[in-house]
């Protein structure tokens, strides 16, 4: 039986409704809103939008609902561009009264004297959105999107316009909207009056834009540091992540391919400040190292790696995973049938993977060095713990910002270039790869085998890839030892008193006790991280879809708001959430959702470039015959397009979770004492110095978040393309 055309208007109808009559509107401040749904017809503080408006005296709110009762009127007409211009109007209508009414009626009534003066003083306040008011403006934005549709837009597809609108209410709402509010007091005086020149003094100073290390030696301006660092770190990791990836695809004998990924994978699900710490004990001035030298040379030991040597170093240990999961899909993708053909016409197994396999990498390899980019400019932990004098910009943010300073102009300024750096490398990007076509997955059958790397190709993978792998285990080796002894540099007597510290149990009167004093932190961590893994996933292929398959006016403007977290450093993000989300009409500060939201917005960029990597490799024919054949868009997406997104799915997943699990920077303004996050107590154990209790609670984190990569890739599983494997793994391992 056909669905009834008007149905899914019908449905966002009553959701609209539902929310109005059946949700608290407002925000409470002291539970979550289902501890008092069963007070939606109560006070002021708890009641739902239609008892808000009538009882106590917030007409406003009618507003929203009379649109929904517009938007309700176009169900029962005909599908065309009349019921499009309806749904629009009512959507339309609907979010100013609820949105606008949210900027100009806050805590103290009127939020700007203007309105004070044309209209006096408000009689009643109103306090942040709530569930209610979230859900009936989530259903205006889709029946809003529907119009659009209807208007003839998107080319009718009702889903795929209710996506790109929803998607870009919510960059807007959660990254465009906090950002510029702390962008904007670049532009602001003192006094708080607004002024170019202000902007342009803060800018235009000899430690942003010096150039003394061309003829003194010494480090460049902060702006050139970070420049110089990131292209250094995008290129390193996009190289050593591309030859992880042939390793583990089409060099790695079947048992070494485990093994290869674990330790690929390792630094990723580890705390930053554990790689800088194992990279310390070795090359530090009292490191392994500078020990070995005094003792075999008489070198006395110095501070040689600080600086940009060290902060390269730890940053590609701490990015190279992002680019090897990212490639390793790209590799996966690769027709088998296109290099055969190459091998037909008597090309050797270095010409064609020179002039096949490796020009049909260049989306992955773009998109990898983008990622490495972005992530290098915006990375605080490392800087601060290897950097010694050499100045990055994220570096000189945090100070401005938690420093005695106190100068949120000077912060924002110096995230102004941070932007236009990504944006200069977004551009430079889209530049090269242009219009040019990379699918090599498409409708027809596929069940060749992957022709194994040539001799030169896989000796040159193995001779970089080895080592940096054994490095890796170093590195970890001395790091971990550290949360097994009694105390590193003084005395090596092995115990276990650390782990009992932060992971005590005990079985007291009442049952079993977490008397550890991490568990805490531990389990807040795992529920915020596991709550926003999946939302980061969904939306991040979802936009990933809409980018490579469908064409809008303002679509590159849209792919830039999606990686714009990427190029802002947590510590800004953080402080951006705090004075866009402190005050009505989104009041989020001290809850457990703010972190979710900054988890979940910090880590979308890597779901976006995967499933766009993925996603160029797939012929647009496989829609188009799903669309054929009458499935709905929404079908397609699900049945057909999803199933061979898996190395991209898993990549969004693993990387959104445990980048929630183990960063700091984004998150170390949002915490509280309710919210304690793992890497804020370990930070606290390393402030006191506590190195043992913050490694063992470190190598908990791996144990755990290990475990969870290993359940994601079972639950997820791979990409099934047909094609044979056993005689491929075993031409690898010759």
């Amino acid at each position: 039986m056909n669905k009834h055309p008007n149905s899914a208007i019908f449905i966002w109808v009553a959701l609209g409704v539902f929310a109005y009559l059946a949700l608290p509107w407002y925000a409470y401040q002291d539970a979550g809103w289902y501890t008092v749904w069963h007070q939606i017809f109560g006070g002021a503080e708890t009641a739902n939008g239609v008892v808000q408006a009538l009882a106590h005296g917030r007409e406003w709110l009618l507003i929203g609902l009379l649109g929904l009762c517009a938007t309700a009127a176009s169900g029962f007409m005909p599908a065309g561009r009349q019921q499009g211009m309806v749904l629009m109007f009512g959507g339309g209508i609907g979010l100013l009264g609820v949105i606008g009414s949210g900027l100009l009626i806050g805590a103290k009534g009127w939020r700007f004297d203007a309105l004070n003066v044309h209209f006096g003083e408000l009689a009643i306040n109103q306090f942040g959105m709530g569930i209610g008011a979230f859900v009936a403006i989530f259903a205006l934005v889709v029946l809003l999107a529907f119009g659009v549709a209807r208007r003839g837009y998107f080319r009718g597809d009702m889903f795929v316009s209710a996506a790109v609108v929803g998607c870009t209410v919510l960059l807007i709402t959660f990254i465009a909207y906090p950002v510029t509010k702390t962008l904007q007091t670049a532009f602001l005086t003192e006094e708080g009056g607004w002024s170019l020149l202000a902007f342009f003094a803060r800018l235009g100073n000899e430690r942003i834009w010096g150039l003394g290390c061309l003829s003194s030696g010494v480090s460049c301006g902060v702006a050139w540091n970070t420049l110089f660092l990131a292209l250094l770190t995008a290129t390193g990791t996009t190289i050593l992540g591309t030859m992880m990836a042939l390793m583990a695809e089409r060099a790695a004998g079947p048992k070494l391919q485990t093994p290869l990924r674990v330790l690929a994978m390792l630094p990723i699900i580890t705390p930053p400040f554990v790689v800088g710490l194992g990279l310390i004990l070795l090359f530090g001035r009292a490191g392994l190292a500078n020990q070995f030298l005094e003792w075999a040379f008489g070198v006395p030991p110095t501070r040689w790696f600080y600086g940009l040597f060290g902060v390269w170093v730890a940053q590609m240990f701490a990015f190279t995973p992002i680019a090897f999961m990212i490639m390793r899909g790209v590799v996966q993708g690769i027709a088998p049938s296109l290099e055969e053909a190459a091998q037909t016409l008597r090309a050797d197994r270095k010409k064609t993977f020179f002039t096949i396999t490796l020009p049909l990498l260049k989306p992955g390899l773009a998109n990898a060095f983008l990622v490495g980019f972005i992530e290098s400019i915006a990375d605080f932990g490392n800087p601060i713990v290897v950097g010694g004098s050499y100045s990055v910009l994220s570096t000189d943010i945090f100070f401005a910002i938690v420093g005695a300073q106190y100068d949120q102009g000077k912060a924002a300024s110096l995230a102004w270039i941070l932007t236009l750096f990504a944006l200069a490398v977004f551009a430079i990007q889209r530049g090269l790869l242009g219009k040019q076509n990379y699918t090599t997955v498409t409708g027809k059958g596929d069940s060749g085998l992957p022709i194994p790397l040539s001799d030169g190709v896989r000796r040159t993978v193995k001779a970089f890839v080895y080592p940096w792998l054994a490095f890796t285990v170093i590195i970890y080796v001395f790091a971990f030892i550290g949360g097994f002894v009694q105390t590193w540099g003084r005395d090596y007597t092995p115990t276990l008193a650390h782990f009992k510290t932060a992971f005590d149990l005990q079985w007291g009167e009442f049952g079993l006790v977490w008397a550890g004093t991490a568990w805490n932190s531990l389990f807040t961590t795992v529920k915020l991280a596991g709550i926003s893994a999946p939302m980061t996933a969904a939306v991040g292929l979802l936009i990933a879809y809409l980018l490579a398959r469908t064409e809008f006016k303002g679509q590159g403007l849209f792919e830039f708001a999606a990686l714009l977290a990427f190029a802002i450093p947590g510590t800004v993000l953080g402080v951006s959430y705090i004075l866009a989300f402190n005050v009505p009409p989104v009041e989020l500060t001290g809850t457990g959702l703010i972190i979710i939201l900054c988890f979940m917005f910090r880590n979308l960029p890597v779901g976006v470039r995967a499933g766009t990597a993925a996603f160029k490799q797939l012929d647009k024919s496989l829609d188009e015959a799903s669309l054929m054949l009458r499935a709905s868009t929404l079908q397609t997406l699900f049945k057909v397009v999803l199933p061979l997104l898996k190395p991209a799915l898993v990549a969004a997943l693993v990387y959104s979770f445990v980048r929630s699990m183990t960063t700091v920077s984004a998150v170390i303004f949002l915490v509280t004492a309710e919210n304690e996050l793992a890497t804020t107590y370990i930070i606290g154990r390393v402030g006191n110095g506590d190195y043992g209790v913050a490694l063992a609670y470190c190598t908990v984190l791996i144990l755990l978040m290990s475990a969870v990569t290993a359940m994601i890739q079972v639950l997820v599983g791979e990409r099934k393309l047909g094609r044979r494997k056993g005689v491929a793994q075993v031409a690898a391992a010759h």
